[in-house]
């Protein structure tokens, strides 16, 4: 395995850091997240902080309506699989996953999940 990149000035760590920046960059274009968005989009309501009119979405877990600010398209199946073995190629499948691995969360909702998926990955 390669342990040096950028002519030595990267880490292991600094160089996946990098390709998940990347990879997570063009996922923001990836069209099932739209879809995914789309879907779970209730109508034009009152955005409570603003008291403008804004599309809403209903968050998979809470069930909360939230406008779009404050939700997120989460992957149900997390993108790096827990005891994940380095290979790249099981993260791109995961990160441009159809439809039906997606949801959208509220933040709230998807910082718990991220929290515990981490701590998952950690006991591992």
């Amino acid at each position: 395995m390669r342990n040096s990149w950028n002519g030595g000035a990267w880490t292991a760590a600094r160089f996946n850091s990098f390709i998940k920046s990347a990879l997570r960059s063009a996922s923001r274009k990836w069209p099932p997240k739209y879809t995914c968005l789309n879907n779970s989009c209730v109508g034009t309501m009152e955005n409570k902080a603003t008291g403008r009119q804004a599309k809403h979405y209903k968050c998979a877990s809470c069930g909360g309506l939230f406008p779009a600010k404050s939700v997120q398209v989460d992957h149900i199946k997390p993108v790096v699989p827990i005891g994940w073995d380095g290979d790249w190629n099981v993260v791109i499948d995961n990160m441009y996953c159809e439809i039906d691995n997606l949801q959208t969360l509220c933040k709230d909702c998807h910082t718990d999940k991220t929290k515990q998926e981490r701590l998952e990955r950690k006991r591992k």
